[in-house]
């Protein structure tokens, strides 16, 4: 690690966007009992301590923002759940921009509850309903072949295709899990050949939610990632600094073989790095 250039890098810096799962923490495959990962503890304390304003965001959706903070809470990972985002939360603000009223979700609460606290009329898979104006896929690992001809229904039907990521991997304690929402939307794009929209990572619609809450320009912020495809697609293509950790997904082969101009700004073996840069 080059401390003059890391340095030159991180100095225009005002705020941080976090991923969760393979940077900051890790849980198992259900994404319960997080673990801190090295430095996160100390990391999220040194910027609170310093009032460096900072969200967490995960494209798991098993639990609310709430639910989350309260999960790295015990963990020590203490972030306000104002500071939390899922992508529920993102489709709360997306949907409410798109004027949709009913929405059928291919979820667990973690998906669904946010839409129902901000006043969907919300349909849960595998109940039918042919009149929604979307249909919502996240963490669903109980699905079925009910869920997904109800999806499919849905969609001939008119409703617009959302998912929470169709990312096929997370990091987790026992190593890549697969993506259940990648799964799920695979299943039901196979039969309806629909366009699916993301609501989370990497979309322009994650970011601008993660933005506004920084309340800061895209310049200003660095993302902090172990996901090549999310947090560093999101950075490369919305102008903001670009920090890869090696503790997840990504490994330093894969990041040396990126095109230059394609690799991230920095690239560490974890968040102990940033924090020891950020002292």
């Amino acid at each position: 690690m080059n401390r003059p250039s890391t340095a030159r890098h991180i100095e225009g810096v005002r705020g941080f966007i976090f991923d969760i799962d393979g940077t900051l923490a890790l849980g198992d495959r259900l994404l319960n009992g997080y673990q801190a990962l090295p430095g996160a503890i100390e990391l999220i304390d040194l910027l609170t301590q310093r009032n460096i304003p900072f969200v967490a965001f995960t494209n798991g959706s098993t639990k609310t923002p709430a639910q989350l903070s309260a999960a790295l809470g015990q963990a020590g990972i203490h972030i306000d759940a104002s500071r939390a985002i899922t992508p529920p939360r993102v489709a709360v603000s997306l949907f409410q921009q798109e004027k949709y009223k009913r929405i059928l979700v291919l979820g667990t609460p973690g998906v669904w509850q946010p839409l129902a606290d901000a006043g969907f009329d919300v349909v849960v898979s595998p109940e039918k309903a042919n009149d929604v104006d979307a249909v919502f896929i996240g963490w669903y690992p109980e699905f079925r072949l009910a869920d997904i001809e109800a999806a499919a229904q849905a969609v001939w039907g008119g409703a617009k295709l959302y998912t929470v990521s169709t990312a096929p991997f997370l990091a987790t304690k026992e190593g890549r899990s697969i993506g259940i929402s990648h799964a799920i939307t695979a299943a039901v794009q196979s039969v309806t050949n629909a366009p699916v929209s993301i609501v989370g990572k990497p979309s322009p619609h994650a970011f601008e939610l993660a933005r506004s809450l920084l309340n800061m320009d895209a310049a200003q912020i660095a993302i902090v990632g172990d996901d090549l495809t999310l947090e560093h697609a999101m950075a490369l293509q919305e102008g903001a600094l670009s920090i890869a950790v090696h503790s997840g997904l990504a490994s330093i082969s894969e990041i040396e073989k990126l095109a230059p101009g394609q690799q991230p700004h920095l690239s560490l073996a974890g968040v102990e790095q940033l924090l020891e840069i950020l002292r």
